[in-house]
């Protein structure tokens, strides 16, 4: 029976049921934002929105059946089982904000397709060297902030009056966000302050921004080159096992011949003949 349920939540027909169910729900979940959607159709969407729900939990019942103390050693399942039961719980009184949250369901589409979880897993890996740019990153904020405000806190308090308000000013003329407007206000008073800013967009969206980009790549080659590592063990160990299931049969054969005197003599012909 087990292996029956395990042959059916792994077949690919299955998985290509959820990945449906999750973007149906995706949808219904979206076409409840629209009033007059809703008040036409409301008893249809809340239907389909309990009838996907009940499907999680199914496939998550039959995942716990098949996989008992293993289904809690993988973050993917773990992951799935926190969304839905945000799904399960009560959204009425205080928790009524939990509603919202049922949105998440969507998030299930990332653990139901391999490519990306594969993108999913290649961020994750890349954490570790994200956080050493991360703190290079606010250096740079820092010295780039506290320059500012000393230099053009006068001139431009609304953009550089103090340290928390420089900081927010830089952050967003990193990510290109009007910063000429500021940049004009400024030069207007100190010509030479494009210097400043030229410097400040080229550290940090040319050169820390890409730091970003050439981690998060690296991570995905090493989980692609890990996966395809994995494939070719798994590819040979089945041939190994074919190899040995064929070398014990030809075993087997021999035997069976020799006990009933059927092996060929020099000439050819069988000895029993």
């Amino acid at each position: 029976m087990r292996d029956r349920i395990r042959a059916c939540i792994e077949h690919q027909r299955f998985q290509r049921i959820i990945i449906a169910v999750i973007l149906v729900n995706a949808a219904t979940l979206g076409l409840e934002t629209f009033p007059s959607v809703v008040a036409a159709y409301g008893t249809a969407l809340r239907l389909i929105d309990h009838a996907a729900l009940y499907v999680f939990v199914a496939e998550l019942l039959a995942k716990l059946y098949v996989e008992r103390s293993r289904f809690f050693r993988d973050p993917w399942n773990l992951f799935d089982a926190l969304i839905v039961g945000v799904a399960l719980a009560p959204a009425s009184g205080n928790l009524s904000v939990l509603r919202a949250l049922r949105v998440l369901r969507a998030l299930r589409l990332i653990s139901a397709v391999p490519s990306l979880r594969r993108v999913v897993s290649a961020l994750l890996r890349a954490m570790p060297g994200m956080s050493s740019i991360v703190v290079l990153l606010a250096l740079v904020l820092y010295v780039a902030a506290v320059m500012s405000t000393k230099l053009y806190g006068a001139t431009a308090p609304g953009y550089f009056g103090d340290l928390q308000t420089s900081l927010f000013t830089l952050f967003q003329t990193m990510t290109g966000e009007a910063w000429p407007d500021i940049a004009r206000e400024v030069m207007a008073v100190h010509p030479g302050a494009w210097v400043f800013f030229v410097v400040f967009i080229l550290l940090c969206s040319f050169v820390v921004l890409n730091l970003f980009m050439a981690v998060v790549v690296s991570a995905m080659e090493e989980e692609s080159a890990e996966e395809r590592a994995e494939l070719e063990s798994h590819a040979e160990m089945s041939a190994r096992l074919i190899l040995d299931e064929l070398a014990a049969l030809r075993r087997e054969v021999a035997e069976l011949r020799d006990s009933n005197g059927l092996w060929p003599d020099e000439a050819g012909s069988p000895a029993g003949r």
